[in-house]
């Protein structure tokens, strides 16, 4: 069976801009483990999304990941409502966190046109910015997002903040449900970051065996990537070494 190739375009070919600030739900860890016991007083386990979205650098596949207040890692996406699909759901929560707000008020002399936008950490950590061009792109209702495959669920069985990709065999009722799955990107787009977030591309190396800095659900990236040709270029070059011998 071929492996399922994923066609990825180059991080040049988008463009960034700022937008208001989002404050986290819960400023700290007891807050949010309250809230999650909350939820599931009413609602019963609570369910998340989050997208994988892959760009490349130097030929190189990348992940966008957001960085909070200079603190934590996360990928984009969040809590859904208790009646709202995955899909549907997760293009509404990257609409509200990355998609370019609807207005008829800003100016190529407006916030926008020093736009902070990305940072990127290519090979070795080394940065660099790519700046907005003060142009206002408003998305189409799906913020041309494509919900793909569905990569890892996770499970969390306790009101703690352990999550694991399986139910632990003594627990029958877990408290929250995540799943990541990949959002294919176009070929070019205009996103949206929160002036209190940084977004970063991260090559996919730089999660591998890394849950120290990353978390485990990071760290498994590398592996539910794998089934994926997503490095085309580089396997190509393989397969027609292969024939030559």
């Amino acid at each position: 069976m071929p492996i399922d190739t994923r066609k990825i375009y180059p991080l040049s070919e988008y463009s960034f801009v700022e937008r208001e600030s989002q404050p986290e739900e819960d400023n700290s860890v007891n807050t949010r483990l309250h809230r999650l016991e909350e939820q599931y007083s009413e609602t019963g386990v609570r369910r998340s999304v989050e997208a994988i979205m892959l760009v490349t650098v130097h030929g190189f596949p990348h992940i966008l990941v957001l960085q909070v207040a200079n603190a934590f890692y996360k990928l984009p996406g969040g809590y859904l409502d208790p009646l709202e699909s995955d899909s549907a759901g997760l293009i509404t929560k990257l609409n509200e966190q990355l998609g370019v707000p609807f207005t008829t008020n800003l100016t190529q002399d407006s916030k926008f046109s020093e736009a902070k936008s990305i940072t990127v950490h290519p090979f070795g950590g080394k940065e660099f910015r790519k700046n907005g061009d003060g142009n206002l792109w408003v998305s189409p209702p799906t913020g041309d997002w494509k919900v793909g495959d569905l990569l890892s669920t996770w499970w969390r069985p306790k009101y703690d903040n352990f999550l694991y990709p399986y139910i632990p065999a003594q627990n029958v009722y877990p408290k929250e449900c995540k799943k990541l799955y990949h959002v294919e990107l176009p070929p070019n787009k205009t996103f949206a970051v929160p002036v209190n977030m940084k977004l970063h591309a991260i090559p996919i190396y730089e999660f591998y065996d890394n849950a120290s800095r990353y978390g485990p659900q990071f760290a498994g990236i590398p592996f539910i990537l794998s089934r994926y040709d997503i490095f085309e270029h580089l396997t190509k070059g393989v397969e027609e070494q292969n024939g030559k011998e």
